[in-house]
């Protein structure tokens, strides 16, 4: 659904405000910024992934050298680290994606529901009681 004329010019307002306030924060905040930064994060990771596959199993084929396997499934494991971190982080170390402000309610009023099921089904088997 578009915005209508007058949301749209508040919006522009608040994000000239933003960059006359603060700059490097804003283009912190830009889009492509952020999916370009997460995008070159995650390429790295699978490189280092497949590296990280090269060293495990050339370790396993050459005799006596177990450690090249150890060494290999050790940057396997640091590259899925840095690429699931690359996923919740920006640039700036602000979460990535933005949190709607009613998520909270949402979560709680499910998870309420899931414990009044919980309840129920307790009393049922337990007759009432």
């Amino acid at each position: 659904m578009p915005l209508s004329e007058h949301e749209q010019r508040l919006l522009d307002q608040m994000e000239r405000a933003l960059y006359a306030e603060d700059p490097k924060f804003a283009s912190a905040l830009e889009g492509t910024g952020l999916r370009t930064y997460t995008r070159r994060r995650v390429y790295l990771a699978v490189g280092g992934f497949v590296v990280g596959i090269g060293l495990l199993m050339g370790g396993m084929v050459v005799p006596d050298q177990i450690w090249v396997s150890v060494v290999g499934f050790l940057v396997m494991l640091g590259c899925a680290v840095f690429a699931v971190t690359g996923w919740r982080r920006g640039p700036a170390g602000q979460a990535s994606g933005p949190r709607p402000a009613a998520a909270p309610h949402r979560k709680a009023g499910m998870m309420d529901r899931v414990e009044q099921r919980w309840q129920r089904r307790r009393d049922e088997q337990t007759g009432g009681f």
